[in-house]
């Protein structure tokens, strides 16, 4: 069994996948307001939001507890609406030995296309796929796109 892997999900959203990405990019504070049952806080610690090699702490409730992650963004590409950003501290660092999270946005006319991957790699074979945390950005996304729309 290998302990590397790799999960990804894709879902539609009706609001603007323009005004997403500017979310998940510029405005990851305002996911506070959007979903705060779900992300409780999120500061930057370095560099300024939306740029490469910012550091962003996140404070977020998953499967019923307080987590809390730092991560850094590794990859930016604006015209593709994509980000990658690696976990460098946190919660979820107990389980996996890295973290990799990419969100790309599609759109194509009144289609909005948002892409999840999660790349991992488990501490041992014990260590769950991150499925449940998969869930959690997913509902993030739902609770983005319903905000949007109201």
């Amino acid at each position: 069994m290998s302990l590397e892997g790799k999960l990804v999900s894709e879902i539609n959203i009706k609001c603007d996948g323009d005004v997403f990405h500017e979310i998940i990019m510029y405005k990851p504070h305002h996911m506070c307001n959007i979903c705060p049952d779900k992300i409780q806080n999120v500061d930057i610690h370095e560099g300024e939001l939306g740029t490469i090699d910012s550091v962003r702490f996140w404070k977020f409730t998953h499967d019923g507890k307080e987590m809390v992650a730092k991560e850094v963004i590794e990859e930016i590409d604006e015209e593709k609406k994509l980000v990658k950003k690696k976990m460098i501290e946190g919660d979820m660092l107990e389980y996996y030995k890295s973290f990799y999270l990419t969100i790309h946005v599609e759109t194509k006319g009144e289609n909005n296309l948002v892409t999840w991957i999660l790349e991992y790699e488990k501490k041992n074979t014990n260590v769950p796929d991150p499925h449940t945390f998969m869930e959690l950005c997913l509902n993030i996304t739902k609770d983005i796109e319903s905000y949007h729309i109201n």
